[in-house]
């Protein structure tokens, strides 16, 4: 629908049976967490670093809370590496994000309803939203990543493909321990 890759979704995978916001913690990455930490959650599910980079590239589309990416913007922690211009356009956006916690950016100011390389390239220039993001271009081990997905939109769309298929295989539930949603609109204990 976005324009990305297509990749297999195995049927039948089974669902937990509640959901609940404090297990999150920990299982998903944070927007401040380091590279490091970060990798540390997808090695223990078996992914590599490549795989993480190529994972991270999701962010070409959807958006975040100024919340998430606030701390780059205001005050004595700003982050001086974040390009001038994409700066000041998003303390404009999130100036009173403290008072209207549903204030969003686009993770990819570029083309943010488009799943493409754009992610990637937007890191070379400053334009990468949360820190996470930032310092994938930063980190000596996930430089190259970036740098190759930001000039070979193929390899980032094979490479993704072939994570999102392994991500549907990770932490599947066995018998009684969940179901199989017929409805995705509906959730049975959610308690958030």
């Amino acid at each position: 629908m976005v324009g990305g890759p297509y990749f297999d979704v195995k049927l039948g995978r089974k669902d937990g049976l509640e959901s609940k916001a404090h297990k999150v913690q920990g299982n998903v990455p944070m927007p401040n967490q380091t590279v490091h930490d970060i990798h540390g959650m997808f090695k223990k599910n078996g992914f590599s670093l490549r795989e993480m980079v190529a994972l991270s590239g999701a962010h070409t589309i959807g958006f975040s809370h100024c919340k998430e990416f606030s701390d780059r913007l205001f005050g004595s922690k700003a982050d001086p590496e974040i390009n001038p211009r994409f700066a000041t356009a998003l303390k404009g956006l999130c100036k009173n994000h403290t008072v209207d916690d549903t204030i969003a950016a686009f993770n990819d100011v570029m083309t943010p309803g488009k799943f493409d390389n754009m992610y990637f390239k937007n890191l070379k220039r400053g334009l990468g939203l949360l820190a996470s993001d930032h310092l994938l271009i930063k980190d000596n081990s996930t430089k190259p990543f970036v740098e190759l997905y930001a000039t070979n939109e193929k390899a980032f769309f094979e490479d993704f493909a072939r994570a999102m298929e392994k991500m549907g295989t990770v932490g599947v539930k066995g018998d009684g321990e969940g179901e199989v949603r017929r409805r995705c609109d509906h959730f049975n204990n959610l308690n958030v």
